[in-house]
């Protein structure tokens, strides 16, 4: 069986069942939703027996010509990079998912584009054809524009519009550089298979590196955002839907790093190198800038989104750094953040469907009304601003770790960030669940079981990560160690 496209296409086949239900039928659209992003979610768990740790090979690869006369394949296939970002995708989807069972307007139309933006994003992770990679790099463009556009907050347009507008910017510039690969590409006919590419790049001077690197790197960096593209993310999250801020932070911003380290390092590493000394300052710009940011907010999704730029700073340090510790830390980092973070932006969206409010002093001495709640978020701010024992710790101290050898100055002030981190996090925990408790809260409930359903399993591997984070690292080892080798 074709495991690969199976994961990649079954929400697809799901979206298309969707369009051929009733739009008053919400619970079988609800239902027919979760069945393929679970068959995904299965699908991907099940190749985790057949996936080998010890090699740094594609593995589950599928290949045929898709369009031959111009070289274009359908190729797909995962390795220690690409694989846990797949199990990331899945799992967050179904997760997501559960986190949009409150959606009350067109829900029809809001499951189809989920699930088509599920596709695309599995579909980044899996591609090994350049063209094949672009197709659905732009896929999850239009989806998440009419997630934030239609399903949005006050500003929904204008954040769906500064969106689409920066992503696709950038895609031009990437796609231009594409074309210069293909036709740099020698041998029997020009290709678009990175694999094939990779092999070339020998022959390739440093000019025409450096060229496509900045081409391909002006399309990754906004999708991490990196500095000074972030500043579409913060009203993207703002004003999307709890559920798609979940997804923007969890998976959507992974495309970014993951396609440096795919692409524009395999492919450019003349380009990549000349680079490094502008891309570590870029990345404690990232870390410094995005942490006092963060603390400078008073809505709590705000703060959360502008935690994410500062972490994923964290991930363009270990980058960087140009070791095994730097890179395994970024990927490490990656997986850690979706799952943190997504539940961060879960747990906001629980007191805000409460009180209406995202303000963080207008609460106060919650704790007491909401336990279960606030000892939630709590675990989750602390697992966030990297306490050692939970799953945030670990992929910042590997990024540091990687990045000291060759940046001790940029390393040192990075360190900044960690305590501008603590210092935001632990400000909002005080202000909304210690000292005297506001009675206009009086009337708050607990966590409801739906929401218990989709923030405990991320409550749960980010204490196992914490704690043993030997598994997620054996998958990823020696493919990462291999790519700076060779």
């Amino acid at each position: 069986m074709n495991m690969l496209s199976l994961v990649t296409f079954a929400p697809l086949a799901g979206a298309l069942i969707i369009l051929c239900i009733p739009k008053e039928k919400e619970k079988a659209i609800q239902a027919v939703a979760f069945l393929f992003a679970g068959i995904s979610l299965i699908a991907s768990l099940a190749m985790l027996p057949g996936f080998s740790r010890g090699t740094h090979e594609m593995q589950f690869v599928e290949r045929f010509a898709w369009i031959p006369s111009f070289g274009v394949q359908y190729f797909m296939g995962v390795d220690g990079l690409s694989y846990p970002l797949v199990l990331l995708t899945t799992f967050m989807s179904v997760i997501a998912l559960v986190g949009s069972l409150g959606i009350e307007k067109r829900v029809k139309e809001y499951f189809f584009w989920f699930l088509v933006l599920e596709v695309g994003m599995l579909g980044v992770f899996c591609a090994l054809d350049l063209i094949l990679f672009y197709v659905f790099w732009e896929l999850t463009l239009v989806p998440m524009y009419f997630l934030i556009g239609v399903w949005g907050g006050p500003r929904k347009e204008f954040a769906a519009i500064k969106f689409f507008l920066y992503t696709l910017t950038g895609s031009v510039f990437m796609l231009l550089a594409i074309l210069a690969l293909y036709f740099a590409s020698t041998g029997p006919a020009h290709t678009f298979d990175m694999l094939e590419l990779a092999k070339m790049t020998g022959g390739w001077d440093r000019h025409f590196q450096i060229l496509v690197f900045l081409g391909l790197y002006f399309g990754m960096a906004i999708k991490v955002p990196a500095f000074p593209f972030h500043t579409w993310l913060p009203l993207a999250h703002v004003e999307a839907p709890t559920a798609i801020s979940v997804i923007l932070a969890a998976v959507l911003l992974k495309m970014g790093v993951y396609g440096l380290l795919r692409i524009s390092y395999s492919l450019a590493p003349l380009g990549f190198q000349w680079f490094l000394p502008a891309l570590i300052v870029i990345a404690v710009i990232n870390i410094v800038y995005g942490a006092l940011c963060a603390m400078a907010q008073t809505d709590m999704k705000k703060m959360v989104a502008y935690s994410s730029v500062n972490h994923m700073g964290y991930c363009l340090l270990g980058i960087a750094g140009m070791t095994t510790a730097g890179f395994t830390g970024a990927v490490f980092q990656m997986l850690t953040h979706g799952i943190i973070t997504g539940a961060l932006f879960l747990l906001v969206g629980v007191i805000y469907d409460r009180a209406h409010t995202r303000d963080i002093s207008a609460f106060g001495g919650l704790a007491v009304k909401l336990p279960v709640y606030a000892a939630l978020m709590s675990l989750t701010c602390f697992a966030s601003l990297g306490l050692p024992g939970l799953a945030g710790f670990i992929g910042e101290f590997l990024c540091f770790l990687g990045a000291f050898q060759a940046w001790k100055l940029a390393a040192t002030i990075s360190v900044l960030g960690i305590i501008a981190t603590a210092a935001f996090f632990l400000r909002m925990m005080q202000k909304v669940f210690l000292g005297k408790f506001n009675e206009k809260w009086a009337d708050l409930p607990d966590m409801t079981a739906r929401e218990l359903i989709s923030i405990v399993p991320l409550a749960a591997l980010t204490v196992l990560f914490g704690v043993y984070p030997k598994w997620p690292l054996d998958l990823m080892n020696v493919t990462l160690t291999h790519m700076l080798g060779k």
